[in-house]
């Protein structure tokens, strides 16, 4: 919030590791062909941050995400919300990943959104690439996580960090990533605290969550379309969807290969 720009253009979210990253290229021309950018006598230069998941385990570099990607997304975007499940940055998205990447699960990208009556928007997307199992925020119901041996049930993680001391045979790589959004006009300052909140919503449905193996990182965003807004609201309901859209991440997800989502293993 100290720095001296104060808006961006577009938030990324996306998988291929540092390969990634070239997504945001095509983000950029997007906004740059449309004028949208932060003006400069040399001509417009969009503001574009964002993140990456590790997920060279399911995507062995055949199809690694490029600047063209980006551009479609931009393409494809809809102010309705986000496609759930094995797309976007959620494609190679696991989670559960104790014993390592083969007792596993697949998981994905949700989205949860919420008005208020007082025409209040908030808005929460997640990229599910947790060390940890993924609980039911609300029930505490294991959902999807490290498996036992055989593959056919959940081990339930916390349980199993009390038999151990050291952790080994694990991916060092996970994180879940994560963007907030309102309408609510607000400042730098103010959405630092958002997104401080936002994270929250991980540790209630991630179990461990925020380990020394997890990347984890929320963007908040406003639009300021809407009146002020006590910060401390926003905060709370960014919270509440980001936890919601991390279940409904794993909800929408389907398997791949030897990995199991959880409508394999509970769909009706």
């Amino acid at each position: 919030p100290e720095n001296l720009v104060e808006q961006v253009h577009a938030v990324v979210l996306t998988g291929g590791s540092a390969f990634g990253l070239a997504t945001v290229q095509g983000v950029m021309r997007y906004l740059r062909q449309r004028n949208c950018g932060f003006q400069t006598e040399y001509g417009v230069v969009p503001i574009v941050t964002g993140a990456v998941i590790f997920d060279l385990g399911l995507n062995k570099g055949e199809n690694l995400p490029d600047a063209d990607m980006g551009y479609h997304a931009c393409e494809n975007s809809s102010k309705e919300g986000a496609e759930q499940g094995c797309v976007g940055a959620g494609t190679g998205a696991t989670v559960g990943k104790l014993f390592g990447l083969e007792r596993a699960m697949k998981s994905g990208q949700g989205f949860a959104s919420l008005t208020s009556p007082g025409g209040l928007k908030v808005w929460a997307l997640a990229v599910v690439n947790a060390f940890g199992d993924v609980r039911n925020h609300e029930n505490g119901e294991l959902l999807a996580g490290v498996r036992t041996e055989d593959g056919r049930q959940l081990a339930n993680a916390a349980a199993s960090l009390v038999e151990l001391e050291t952790l080994g045979g694990f991916s060092e790589t996970n994180t879940v990533l994560g963007v907030v959004a309102t309408n609510a006009k607000l400042t730098k300052a103010e959405l630092t605290r958002v997104a401080q909140m936002a994270q929250d919503g991980i540790a209630r449905a991630v179990v461990p969550s925020h380990t020394l193996y997890d990347g984890d990182a929320i963007f908040a965003l406003s639009t300021g379309s809407h009146r002020r807004v006590e910060v401390t609201v926003v905060g709370a309901l960014a919270a509440q969807l980001m936890a919601k859209a991390i279940v409904n991440g794993v909800l929408h997800a389907v398997g791949v290969d030897d990995l199991p989502a959880y409508q394999d293993l509970f769909g009706e």
